[in-house]
C-alpha cells in the first residue's frame, strides 16, 4: 500500500472520523473500476482453456491422402456435425516436405498417414492397420474362383501411383524377387478414380482391403496370391496442442472414427 501512494502521489484511503476503519479517497474511488477490470483479465487468463463444441464455429485441417480420406472421412464428419453443427472441416492433400512447418504454424491440425517421415517430435497414435485385396468388376469374364499367380499375372492391371515409375509400383517388386511379373495396363493417380475404372472394365486392381469395401456393391475382392505388408496408418500432431481443448476434442472425433472403420 505504502509503494501505491508513493507511486500515485496519493493517500489513497484516510482514516474514518469516526475511528472505524478507513475512507477512500477521490483517486481511489476512480480507480475502483480500473482494478475491477484488470483483476477481471487476470482471472480470465488464468481459467483453464475450454472449447464449446456446440457453439463453436472453428475451422480444422486435417492433412491426408485419399485412401485414409475416403475411409475416415464420412465416419468423420458425421460425428462432428452431429456434436460441432456449426464447426468445419477441411480436408487437404498433403505435402510431405511442409508438413512439419505446417503443423508447427497451425496452418494443419493433424496429419495422417504412414509413419515414413514422422519425426520425432510430433506425437502420434496408431489409427489402424489394412491388408491389401485384389478387386474385380461384377461380372467379370474370369469368374469368381480364387485368384492364383498365373491368374494375377496373366490379367491386365490398373495402378494408382503418385510419383516415381507409373507403371510399376510395390507389387511389380515383389513380383520380380520371385522371378514374375505383370502388364499394368493403365496407371491412375487417384484412389478415388481407380474403384469407378475397375468396375467398368476387366482391369484388375489391388488396393488397400477397407478402402475397396467401400464399393463392394460394383466390385469383387479377392486376396491377392502374392505376400503384401500391411500398412499402418496414424494421425500425427504437434506437441504445441496437445493441451488445446478443441484439438483434443477434434482428435477424439478421428479416434472414434477410425475405431469404426477397424470395424468394417
Amino acid at each position: 500500500m505504502t509503494r501505491l501512494r508513493t507511486l500515485l502521489d496519493d493517500r489513497l484511503f484516510i482514516p474514518a472520523p469516526n475511528g472505524r476503519g478507513v475512507l477512500p479517497t477521490p483517486r481511489a474511488e476512480a480507480l475502483i473500476p480500473l482494478v475491477a477490470g484488470v483483476l477481471r483479465q487476470i482471472r480470465a487468463i488464468l481459467e483453464p482453456a475450454t472449447f464449446d463444441p456446440v457453439s463453436s464455429d472453428r475451422v480444422f485441417t486435417l492433412a491426408l491422402e485419399e485412401n485414409p480420406a475416403i475411409m475416415l472421412g464420412p465416419s468423420l464428419v458425421q460425428r462432428a456435425r452431429a456434436g460441432a453443427p456449426n464447426l468445419r472441416l477441411r480436408l487437404a492433400v498433403p505435402n510431405r516436405k511442409q508438413i512439419p512447418t505446417l503443423l508447427e504454424s497451425g496452418d494443419v491440425d493433424i496429419f495422417v498417414g504412414i509413419a515414413t517421415g514422422a519425426e520425432n517430435a510430433w506425437i502420434g497414435r496408431r489409427l489402424f492397420d489394412d491388408d491389401f485385396a485384389t478387386a474385380q468388376r461384377k461380372g467379370h469374364p474370369r469368374g469368381r474362383g480364387p485368384l492364383d499367380l498365373d491368374a494375377f499375372c496373366g490379367a491386365a492391371h490398373l495402378l494408382v501411383s503418385s510419383e516415381g515409375n507409373p507403371f510399376s509400383g510395390f507389387i511389380d517388386r515383389a513380383l520380380g524377387a520371385i522371378g514374375r511379373s505383370r502388364l499394368v495396363a493403365m496407371s491412375v493417380q487417384s484412389y478415388a478414380v481407380a474403384p469407378t475404372i475397375v468396375a467398368g472394365s476387366d482391369l484388375l486392381c489391388t488396393l488397400p482391403t477397407r478402402m475397396l469395401r467401400h464399393f463392394d456393391a460394383s466390385l469383387d475382392l479377392f486376396a491377392p496370391p502374392i505376400s503384401l505388408k500391411t500398412i499402418g496408418i496414424s494421425a500425427y500432431w504437434h506437441p504445441r496442442h496437445q493441451e488445446d481443448p478443441g484439438h483434443q476434442w477434434l482428435r477424439a472425433q478421428l479416434f472414434a472414427a477410425a475405431g469404426s472403420v477397424e470395424l468394417n
